[in-house]
């Protein structure tokens, strides 16, 4: 007999909990449209309302100046090119001086901006290996800069080795692109 004021309780519960509930609000549709040769016809245009009265004011006094001030942020835009390398070697070739020399002039340009240079290599060879040839690539560039006068502590290295390739692809093609040092600029 304990199980009959359970399940009438539980009944209760339920009762009040859909009672509770919120309804849905009927939905009311619009009567179709007419149908025939009086669909076709436009509704008469409304009657033209007047124009309410415009009452002009006299002209006020001229407001004040307005001043402007505007600091001037100088934006420098620096494009920076990749130095390629050949298979397994480190240092630059002459082909590649011109995107030095890019690098070089940004920056003697700037002597604010500092730069990182990540070295690259393509995916031949084991992680080890190419983590050490890509700090090398880094390397001989910040050396060359170095050695141009460039502060050593505007110039920071890293090497991601084959970790982060330029070009996907398995072919001498993708590989030459790969074996790079790329030039990120840090701070300006």
């Amino acid at each position: 007999m304990r199980i009959r004021p359970v399940v009438t309780l539980l009944m209760l519960v339920v009762a009040l909990t859909l009672w509770g509930c919120p309804k849905r609000p009927d939905v009311v549709q619009a009567p179709p449209a007419p149908a025939g040769p009086a669909a076709a016809a436009p509704a008469p245009a409304p009657p033209p309302t007047p124009a309410p009265e415009v009452q002009v004011a006299p002209p006020a006094a001229p407001a004040p100046p307005v001043v402007v001030v505007q600091e001037t942020v100088k934006v420098t835009e620096v494009t920076l090119a990749d130095i390629f390398f050949d298979f397994d070697k480190s240092n630059i070739k002459d082909d590649q001086k011109p995107a030095f020399q890019t690098t070089l002039a940004a920056l003697q340009a700037d002597p604010k901006l500092k730069l990182l240079i990540e070295g690259h290599c393509d995916e031949r060879g084991t992680a080890e290996y190419n983590l050490a040839l890509g700090e090398r690539r880094a390397k001989a560039v910040k050396d060359a800069l170095s050695a141009t006068g460039i502060a050593a502590e505007r110039v920071s290295i890293i090497s991601y080795g084959k970790e982060r390739p330029f070009v996907l692809g398995h072919d001498e093609s993708a590989w030459k692109m790969n074996r790079r040092a790329h030039m990120v600029v840090q701070k300006m």
